[in-house]
């Protein structure tokens, strides 16, 4: 199964906070801050919902 190296580029300052959770459920605290998740449905939807704040590369 291939993984996600996901990495938080933008500050979630300002963001609402639906946005907020799911950087923070992703495992992302600071900015450049990256983690490795599977390529699965659950997690592609909450790439899908911060997008414009993370930077995704497959593995």
């Amino acid at each position: 199964m291939a993984e996600l190296k996901i990495t938080l580029k933008r500050s979630v300052i300002g963001r609402p906070q639906s946005q907020r959770k799911t950087v923070q459920a992703l495992g992302l605290t600071k900015v450049n801050s990256s983690v490795v998740k599977p390529a699965n449905d659950a997690v592609k939807g909450m790439i899908k919902a911060v997008s414009h704040l993370v930077d995704v590369k497959e593995i």
